[in-house]
């Protein structure tokens, strides 16, 4: 029975990877022809030239295809791919007329009670064993749950193949999850499919990237994430429950926490766009796309091993895991600050010689 769960595991992610790989080319000239392409046009762009965007359709037709033909379908995953496909159409809108942030946030709300509706509901978490009931709160703390995730995702889809690696990296950590706490079968699969489909469209978003994922794919990417997490994971008969979840979305979430704080604080919207999360202050401190995004990575899958560690109650490496991934963000961010300022002082020392060079030059008595 295992070796058939784990061939159909199997089978369900290439399925995915190859559907996603075959079909983005296919949708990079859907874009370019239907005009969602971005343009670079202010500073928070990382890119040079215009790159078609709406990449995100390939990756959702391989997992709603994906999940049709490997899930069995129960009115649950009937609105899981309905609040998913919700969110697909109101990406693709975005992508090419640029929708109010309020038409997207309500639209989010609506898929959102979709899938509540269709039964998956945070209900309960367990900490140290005691579960707590959510009651009449449920459905709130769900929506705003699935909300939040879909845009955060959204929110660190900046760099070439950031949210794409990312959203892989997440999805293949609650794969791991639910196999070896022996978890929700379908979600399981599922989770492969979504780790497929995310993997068969990276080779062509990886820098320099021939097409962007764009709203459609980074909204349905934690969309999804939000749901499987809240199916498979809040559910997990873990010690604290609710801590898997966090801990694998980390990087996402934390970025997102830290961009409201600090838009907050400057008196701003918490919706302000700037040039201030994690993957704009690594570029602006010396490092390039490639490097900034593998650092992230593997601070992103550190925290995905901590997440299972936990899981399977192993909390002394849980611990020692999360302290290696802060004590190498640290490293790396002071070492690169260091840095950055020694660069800043030496063209300033620069800027200076010149300047003094050419205030010699101007009071040479003329020949």
């Amino acid at each position: 029975m295992e070796l058939r769960s784990g061939l159909l595991i199997l089978i369900a992610f290439l399925f995915t990877f190859f559907m996603t790989y075959t079909t983005t080319p296919l949708v990079r000239k859907f874009s370019i022809k239907v005009g969602a392409v971005d343009i670079p046009k202010d500073n928070r762009r990382m890119h040079s030239k215009p790159i078609p965007t709406m990449g995100g359709l390939a990756i959702f037709v391989a997992f709603a295809f994906g999940v049709m033909a490997f899930v069995p379908l129960d009115s649950t995953y009937v609105g899981l791919l309905l609040g998913a496909l919700m969110i697909t159409i109101m990406g693709m809108f975005d992508d090419i007329y640029d929708l109010k942030a309020w038409i997207k946030l309500l639209v989010q709300i609506g898929a959102a009670l979709v899938v509540c509706f269709s039964g998956i509901v945070i209900k309960q978490v367990t900490l140290f064993d005691q579960i707590i009931y959510f009651g009449n709160w449920a459905i709130p703390i769900t929506v705003l749950w699935i909300v939040a995730i879909t845009n955060t995702i959204n929110l660190i889809d900046g760099l070439d193949g950031l949210a794409c690696g990312i959203s892989a990296i997440s999805s293949l950590a609650l794969l791991a999850v639910s196999l070896l706490s022996a978890g929700n079968p379908t979600v399981t699969v599922i989770a492969a499919v979504l780790a497929g489909s995310c993997l068969g469209f990276l080779p062509y978003n990886l820098n320099p990237a021939k097409i962007f994922m764009g709203d459609v794919g980074a909204t349905f990417l934690g969309f999804v994430l939000s749901v499987i997490s809240i199916q498979g994971f809040f559910k997990v008969n873990a010690v604290v429950s609710f801590v898997i979840p966090f801990l694998v979305l980390g990087l996402p979430i934390f970025d997102t926490l830290f961009a409201i704080i600090r838009r907050v604080f400057k008196g701003q919207s918490p919706f302000h766009a700037d040039r201030k999360h994690l993957h704009h202050r690594l570029v602006d401190m010396g490092m390039n796309q490639k490097q900034s995004v593998v650092l992230l990575y593997a601070i992103s899958a550190l925290l995905a091993i901590s997440a299972i560690l936990f899981a399977e109650r192993m909390f002394g490496a849980a611990v020692i895991v999360l302290v290696v991934s802060f004590v190498i963000g640290c490293i790396n961010w002071f070492s690169m600050k260091r840095d950055h300022i020694e660069m800043l002082e030496k063209l300033d020392a620069e800027a200076s010689e010149e300047e003094q060079a050419k205030k010699t030059e101007e009071k040479k008595p003329q020949a």
